[in-house]
């Protein structure tokens, strides 16, 4: 056996095993994360149809989405601008969400319907509007037709800017 020989038995000298190493910790890292992408949060990882959806009013509820939005049609005696907010109540940024609609609902009570959906809880309304990524906000005018939908995060002045942008004016309550 020549020193060559030796040298092949311990390896190329290329640093293949660091490779083969980065490679593996790789593979595992892509495994883990494509089995459970909803781990963080932010995003369904099933296609709309397959979405994780769930209707709550904003802080809790215990009836159904259909219940839900038929009560509140039921309050309003004439259609009012919507904005609808599907999530999931372990979502970091779905939690920041949470008070600025609790602020938009109580501010502009009769004004403009404000609705929460937790798309972990309740499948249809995902499959429905086809949600991809959570928070997602979808604006309705009076009719129920959509005007603009908005993924991730959206502050309370970016919604109220676009509601005005979509030719809706907004009072605020007098109490």
């Amino acid at each position: 056996m020549t020193e060559d020989d030796g040298k092949k038995d311990q390896g190329c000298g290329c640093g293949g095993g660091k490779w083969i190493w980065i490679g593996l910790v790789v593979a595992v890292f892509a495994v883990l994360f494509s089995k459970n992408p909803r781990q963080c949060g932010c995003v369904s990882s099933a296609p709309p149809e397959k979405a994780v959806p769930a209707a709550i009013g904003l802080a809790t509820a215990t009836s159904t989405t259909a219940q839900a939005v038929s009560a509140v049609k039921i309050k309003s005696e004439q259609p009012l601008p919507r904005l609808l907010d599907l999530g999931a109540g372990k979502c970091i940024p779905c939690k920041m969400m949470a008070p600025i609609l609790d602020d938009l609902k109580k501010t502009y009570a009769g004004k403009m319907d404000v609705q929460f959906i937790d798309v972990w809880q309740d499948q249809e309304p995902g499959r429905k509007y086809g949600i991809r990524v959570i928070p997602t906000q979808i604006f309705f005018d009076a009719t129920g037709k959509e005007l603009f939908r908005h993924e991730g995060f959206f502050s309370k002045e970016d919604i109220l800017a676009k509601w005005k942008e979509l030719g809706v004016e907004l009072m605020k309550n007098t109490e």
